[in-house]
């Protein structure tokens, strides 16, 4: 490879991957591999719905924030002036901009005078009310799978304006990507897949390509509505046609999948199509979706212990919904006005009345269905590493601190998040989370290295540091040993892997983890740590079973004042412990990831109210506009958290 002749004669190490990019390598190179810190979640102008809500930063001033740099957001004043201002609190190492390539074109028309169809009504409408645009590209546009006759004959003025706009996305990552020794920041050209079938149940998939070398278009759902469509896309575009090329697409918000996130890839409607999983779309799944991204604005999709199969996981309560699907938000939910809007173009009886999402709507469901996947067809297609992201819609990624949050737009409230004496969001969002990689160096061959062999973690959006690895004959001794990172990756595999056979009859599985708590920073401060759990599930004789084990730390009596969001209480700066499966099975399927919790803190929502001066025993406190801060399902108190990628085994 080119990029490899660019090493010549230098003294830097062989990289233990394809180099596939001209740069210069890296001064800072870690065989032992260290974590990186980046969001592959974020919305600019260019998506149609965080246009509509007067988003107008773009990928270089997204990129910019990334590293640091102040930047306006809506409202603006008549004047075009930004009425408020955010800046992240520690630069991220790398970010994806993941603009939906659905109407690309459109919005190009629609926003840039002179443009083709700039004076259509649909145009018009979307700058003067966009609202609207949740009717007119949301309904008309997804739901129906359908453009508006400005597109010209055959889609050809809007496509043409598409390529613009992905000539503009490629570009902005290529200025904000560091190829020089410094390697300060890696940018990754991508786009979401935003497939919505049958009532907005959610299928989206986060597209992020290895280099530079891309696809001449970004392939929306509306030309490809299978996720099968979609690999045909990546096989042919990407991997045959453009030397180089390589890609993920990863999943997010299953929470909201209405159930089909893990059903057969080749669902175009709100309907499975009959026949089983094959092998072949089983291994074409586990090839494109190496991760998944497990937390993120619009909830968290670990697992709800509302679910009788989780009842007994009290920290399976962590940011929510109370439905199972974007359609399941327009009857009644709080901050429901995209889909009432959408209500007003549909057949209210094809609206789904809302429910709470059940367990295959959850990652813990689908790697167990992964493990049986495994065990009848050769194939895990469920073998995700996971990752967290914001799905910021304000063209801000990384902005996760709790304390000062101003909503991340999207399908909550947008540029309303400005007025004073509001919620920022709808109640039940969140900041989102990160992704983090374990490379040798931050460059965009060892992060999407690190990505396809799934050495990752999602965090809540603090910044703890976490590793885990496994094997069979690791010390127990091991957290006291200075090598010990060398040695988990000597003795076994590190998260995202699989267990080798075992090294003896009747041999039981060890597993290292230690995590380190984030310190944070004068103005955002971090929590220390609480314990680490491990969450295992294993397969036999058709029976799925799963179990959940604090193995360092516990309960510590840490609390915190909801009303000055003070911290209280004992924690832990480190934790690590060796732990050995005392009821392993040999001849059953199984997974293993590990869950860190932080101690108790106030969620963004009870900082805003608590800024307020909000005392919920005192009516006369509560201000007009803040009634949420009182009501009964507002959670008030969160354990930020980060999950590892699990450890697999697999007889024989």
């Amino acid at each position: 490879m080119a990029g490899e002749a660019a090493q010549a004669g230098h003294s830097y190490p062989v990289r233990p991957y394809a180099v596939t990019e001209e740069r210069q390598p890296c001064s800072d190179f870690t065989r032992l591999r260290r974590p990186y810190f980046g969001d592959t979640h974020v919305h600019t102008a260019w998506s149609f719905d965080a246009s509509s809500q007067d988003t107008r930063n773009k990928p270089p001033q997204a990129y910019a924030f990334a590293r640091g740099e102040r930047m306006g957001i809506q409202p603006y004043n008549d004047q075009g002036d930004p009425q408020r201002h955010i800046q992240i609190d520690r630069p991220l190492d790398f970010t994806a901009v993941t603009d939906h390539s659905e109407f690309f074109g459109e919005m190009r028309m629609c926003m840039t005078p002179g443009q083709p169809g700039y004076w259509h009504p649909v145009c018009v409408a979307h700058r003067w009310v966009p609202s609207l645009s949740f009717a007119t590209f949301g309904a008309y546009g997804m739901a129906g799978k359908n453009r508006w006759g400005f597109c010209g004959d055959a889609n050809s003025d809007c496509f043409a304006a598409a390529s613009s706009t992905w000539q503009d996305i490629q570009q902005a990552a290529e200025q904000a990507y560091d190829r020089s020794a410094d390697c300060s920041f890696t940018s990754f050209v991508g786009y979401e897949w935003t497939a919505n079938v049958g009532a907005g149940q959610n299928l989206h998939h986060n597209v992020i390509f290895r280099n530079e070398h891309v696809p001449d278009r970004a392939i929306s759902w509306l030309e490809t509505p299978t996720q099968v469509q979609l690999w045909d896309y990546l096989e042919k575009e990407c991997v045959e046609e453009k030397p180089g090329c390589d890609a993920v697409a990863i999943p997010h918000n299953s929470n909201l999948s209405g159930g089909l996130m893990f059903e057969t890839a080749r669902v175009s409607d709100d309907s499975v199509p009959p026949g089983p999983v094959t092998r072949q779309e089983a291994t074409r799944r586990a090839r494109w979706n190496p991760l998944f991204e497990l937390v993120q604005h619009k909830g968290a999709s670990e697992c709800d212990n509302r679910a009788a199969v989780w009842a007994g996981d009290e920290y399976c309560d962590f940011e929510l919904l109370d439905y199972d699907s974007f359609g399941g938000k327009s009857s009644g939910t709080p901050g429901g006005g995209s889909m009432t809007i959408i209500s007003m173009f549909v057949d209210k009886e094809e609206l789904p009345v809302t429910k709470p999402p059940e367990q295959n709507n959850f990652l813990r469901y689908a790697l167990k269905k992964g493990l049986e996947q495994q065990a009848e067809l050769g194939v895990n297609s469920f073998k995700y590493g996971l990752i967290g992201s914001t799905d910021t819609h304000i063209a801000a990624p990384g902005l996760v601190m709790e304390k000062n949050f101003p909503g991340h737009g999207g399908a909550g409230k947008g540029s309303g998040g400005g007025l004073p004496g509001v919620l920022p969001d709808d109640l039940e969002y969140g900041p989102g989370g990160l992704a983090v990689l374990y490379a040798e160096e931050n460059t965009r061959d060892s992060l999407f290295a690190a990505m396809q062999r799934r050495e990752a973690y999602a965090t809540s959006g603090t910044r703890p540091l976490l590793r885990f690895f496994g094997g069979w004959n690791y010390s127990s001794d091991l957290c006291s040993a200075s090598d010990q990172v060398a040695q988990g990756y000597a003795g076994g595999v590190p998260m995202g892997g699989d267990l080798p056979p075992p090294t003896a009859p009747g041999a039981a599985p060890r597993f290292l983890v230690l995590a380190a708590y984030d310190p944070g920073t004068p103005a955002y401060p971090g929590a220390e740590l609480q314990r680490i759990q491990l969450v295992k599930g294993w397969y036999r004789d058709g029976e799925l079973t799963e179990q959940v084990l604090d193995v360092a730390g516990g309960d510590n009596g840490a609390g915190v004042d909801i009303n000055s969001c003070e911290r209280r209480g004992p924690g832990h700066r480190q934790l690590c412990t060796v732990w050995e499966d005392p009821d392993f099975d040999s001849a059953a399927q199984a997974f293993y990831y590990a869950r860190v919790l932080e101690n108790p803190s106030c969620r963004w929502s009870q900082y805003a109210c608590a800024e307020a001066g909000v005392r919920c025993d005192d009516p006369a406190s509560i201000p007009e506009g803040l009634g949420q801060c009182c009501a009964p399902d507002h959670h008030r108190v969160i354990q930020e958290r980060a999950w590892s990628s699990p450890i697999w085994y697999t007889p024989n």
